[in-house]
């Protein structure tokens, strides 16, 4: 099982693009959704948090700290984190379990697990950078939200399944959501 958190950063179409390629590849899921992240949702994909429930196998209520994907002996495979807020990112580096978002990432690295992390801000501090710093060196992968260009985007849907399926090629999931490199 993959599990997919979302924070309130800006951004959440990466998770809805990403939560419906992995139900398309039939891959079980779960999913967190932070309160920041609803508003989000809300705001910038004008559906409601129950629309992407519906995409997921399973969701964790973000305040339950006793949710079973915060243990190191539940199995899932993996946890993306898209879109990543600085706030986020920065209880994670620094070991701040407050929240089921970022116990399941201490989880993640500590287990050695796949822990693909999509920071959102623009520009970034210092402090920004050696927050995704220490997790890079825990074993996360740091997949900022930065689309290319090489393949020649005709839209926005197409930027937008460049970084879905560079997470899915991080977790070594075969898919063709975006014309490669020749």
């Amino acid at each position: 099982m993959i599990i997919i958190a979302i924070t309130g950063a800006s951004g959440v179409v990466y998770s809805l693009k990403l939560l419906e390629a992995l139900k398309k590849l039939n891959i079980e899921t779960g999913i967190v959704v932070s309160e920041p992240a609803e508003t989000v949702i809300n705001h910038e994909l004008k559906i409601k948090l129950e629309d992407i429930k519906k995409l997921a196998n399973h969701f964790y209520e973000s305040h339950d700290l006793s949710s079973s994907i915060n243990s190191g002996s539940f199995n899932f495979d993996s946890l993306v984190i898209v879109p990543c807020s600085m706030k986020t990112l920065s209880a994670i580096a620094n070991g701040y379990g407050n929240n089921v978002i970022t116990r399941v990432a201490d989880v993640a690295l500590k287990e050695k697990r796949k822990t693909v992390i999509v920071p959102r801000e623009t520009p970034l501090r210092a402090i920004h950078l050696e927050n995704m710093l220490k997790i890079a060196k825990e074993g996360g992968v740091i997949l900022p939200a930065m689309p290319a260009f090489y393949h020649n985007p005709e839209n926005i849907d197409d930027m937008v399944n460049f970084i879905v399926g560079k997470i899915l090629d991080s977790l070594d999931i075969d898919n063709n959501l975006f014309k490669r490199w020749e």
